[in-house]
């Protein structure tokens, strides 16, 4: 069977947790439509309580869905439950493994229970993958916090899973870790591997993903490309430095969005599609500033993040 166009397709999911005691009914995802490419690195983000963790699990087969339907690597997950399941490696942030384990034993372990023969199993060139060849034969008890996130990840893949979610993977890590993790997942997506990445570091789904969906109260409020995302920030900031400080800005230049640094440099604040740089620069000459350097700043993945759920609350 030819690979689909479409890791996983979604449509008009819902779930929907019934009352309970004193807990209201609850409405998790609201008709979450989405289509992942085939060999992207799809980015999911989204506040706590969002609806990320049921989108997952309902995929994962950890929780049933109300209405709609879900497709992985093109097999419904109502009509093919385990095959399309076995299509997915799911990577949670919990980290859930018996510590008297070794990392070998583990990887045989989940194996076995995908049903993976003997002769097709790659637990040793799994772990020399995620640099954990040197501690098979250590307890997961004696691991770092850093290691048993990458053994999580070990774990997911024994199956060969074309498509592999990580659920917050760097969380509680420190800098190199995730760096080095990053640097893992591209390996894994420039072997043909589609990525669905949830995450609370803004800055590593810029920086990894192609796609970005941003989910808020169990719905989808944005799903495009990331530049194009990042592009919904129209604003922008011009930073000047005259070749004389200043002390005072100039009366002419009061109308603008414009701050005096302590440093004696400038920052005004602009609209691209409003006003062009070009014309802002001629009213700051105009203005008796000759410059000396200049600089802009293009708006981050976090201000997008941030002016999109803010206005969708």
């Amino acid at each position: 069977m030819s690979a689909p166009d479409y890791a996983i397709e979604v449509e008009n999911l819902e779930k929907v947790y019934a009352a309970s005691g004193k807990m209201p009914e609850k409405r998790a995802l609201q008709s979450i439509s989405l289509k992942i490419p085939r060999g992207s690195i799809f980015g999911l983000l989204g506040p706590n309580g969002a609806g990320k963790s049921t989108f997952i699990n309902i995929l994962a087969g950890l929780v049933t869905k109300t209405s709609g339907t879900a497709r992985i690597w093109d097999m419904d997950i109502d009509q093919h439950p385990r095959a399309s399941r076995a299509a997915i490696g799911v990577v949670n942030q919990e980290i859930t493994m018996d510590p008297f384990f070794t990392p070998e034993e583990a990887l045989e372990l989940q194996a076995g229970f995908y049903g993976v023969p003997k002769g097709q199993r790659r637990t040793l060139e799994i772990l020399d993958a995620v640099g954990l060849a040197d501690k098979r034969d250590a307890y997961v008890r004696q691991l770092s916090g850093g290691m048993k996130r990458r053994l999580m990840i070990a774990k997911a893949l024994v199956h060969r899973p074309p498509v592999l979610i990580l659920d917050e993977p760097t969380a509680g890590v420190d800098v190199e870790l995730r760096r080095s993790l990053w640097q893992y997942v591209r390996r894994l997506h420039d072997e043909g591997t589609t990525i669905i990445l949830t995450t609370h570091y803004l800055e590593e789904a810029e920086e990894l993903c192609d796609e970005i969906a941003i989910v808020n109260h169990g719905e989808i409020i944005a799903c495009e490309p990331t530049p194009k995302l990042l592009a919904r920030m129209d604003q922008r900031i011009l930073k000047i430095q005259p070749r004389e400080p200043l002390s005072a800005v100039p009366e002419s230049l009061k109308h603008l969005d414009i701050r005096l640094l302590k440093s004696g440099e400038l920052e005004i604040a602009y609209r691209n599609s409003e006003t062009g740089i070009g014309r802002l620069l001629e009213q700051v000459r105009e203005a008796g500033i000759s410059v000396a350097d200049l600089s802009t700043d293009q708006p981050k993945l976090e201000d997008v993040f941030v002016a999109m759920t803010t206005e969708a609350a």
